[in-house]
């Protein structure tokens, strides 16, 4: 996890590392035991998709990604920067924009509103726009550079509101607003607020709030913790936990943080050069990674004591 020390409110009189480490991932390995929800059916299933950048010399983005995604699922996108993970993201719902093409395969959401598949990459206009906020939403990389600076945080909700539910009264969505704030963790009273009155921490929580604002079934968020420190990253987490669970939506997390998504993903995919290498749940991943990227990527990462160590969650550790 990437620390920059934004958040004056966690300054507080240093406690002792040891005990604190212990303390922050006992507190994340509760939260998971406690919340984490039965897999329901299906909610997106993705065969041989391929973008490619069609540029001078063409870049092949993503080389036939497939996967299947169910409810109240978290599924970890890890790889290094550059390995096609954010554009495979913004392909599930047709957020990439020209050289970007997708040039193959196919993304199904299974909807369990209407009961119905919808090929996504045939949507257009309204009913691609209508997609993307009721069935699928996304939080994106770098929350300051998300949110408009010039308007308050109530304009910005209310927008979401005026363009996909225009059939709301002006009091319902600013009573919407302030309990999606109040949902994940943000006083009401900051709806008036604008984006460089809040925190890295509190931002980062605004745009899950939008994000949430029509119950989606399916949240990407794409990198959602980078440039939080480690404190705000586990409320965060934390945050992102609570919310799947009480709400039941499935994730598509992205990340090059590998033991991050060890903590929190049910399963996790392993992308290198646009290819997905490896697909297993976490635990299979880090006891016995088969991809020999995944072992690179597995110990890159630095140990106090040299060794692998248990698995990051209460209830494994009997496996070794």
């Amino acid at each position: 996890m990437t620390a920059f020390p934004s958040e004056p409110v966690i300054q507080a009189e240093p406690e002792p590392v040891a005990e604190d480490d212990a303390s922050a991932l006992a507190e994340l390995t509760n939260t998971l035991d406690r919340g984490r929800p039965d897999i329901g059916e299906p909610v997106l299933t993705v065969t041989e998709l391929s973008i490619d950048y069609e540029v001078a010399e063409p870049v092949h983005a993503v080389k036939s990604a497939s996967f299947e995604l169910r409810r109240g699922e978290i599924l970890g996108l890890a790889g290094e920067s550059g390995c096609g993970k954010t554009t495979l993201a913004y392909g599930l719902n047709q957020l990439h924009r020209p050289p970007a093409v997708i040039t193959g395969g196919s993304v199904i959401f299974h909807d369990a509103t209407t009961n119905q598949d919808l090929d996504v990459l045939s949507l257009q206009g309204k009913e691609l726009r209508r997609f993307r906020w009721s069935k699928v939403s996304m939080v994106f990389q770098g929350a300051m550079n998300s949110l408009n600076p010039v308007i308050s945080v109530r304009a910005q909700l209310a927008d979401v509101f005026a363009t996909h539910a225009p059939s709301m009264s002006r009091d319902e969505r600013l009573q919407r607003s302030q309990d999606l704030l109040e949902l994940v963790g943000v006083e009401r009273r900051r709806i008036n607020s604008f984006a460089h009155e809040l925190s890295g921490g509190m931002r980062q929580r605004v745009m899950i709030a939008m994000a949430l604002a029509l119950d989606p079934q399916l949240m990407i968020m794409d990198e959602p913790t980078t440039a939080l420190d480690v404190v705000v990253q586990r409320e965060i987490l934390q945050e992102i936990l609570r919310l799947r669970t009480e709400l039941g939506f499935a994730v598509i997390f992205i990340t090059h943080d590998l033991p991050l998504l060890l903590e929190i993903a049910d399963r996790v995919a392993v992308m290198r050069d646009g290819n997905i290498v490896e697909l297993a749940t976490a635990e299979d991943l880090y006891f016995e990674p088969q991809h020999d990227y995944t072992k690179k990527l597995l110990g890159s990462f630095p140990s106090l004591t040299g060794d692998a160590g248990d698995f990051v969650r209460a209830g494994y550790q009997e496996r070794r």
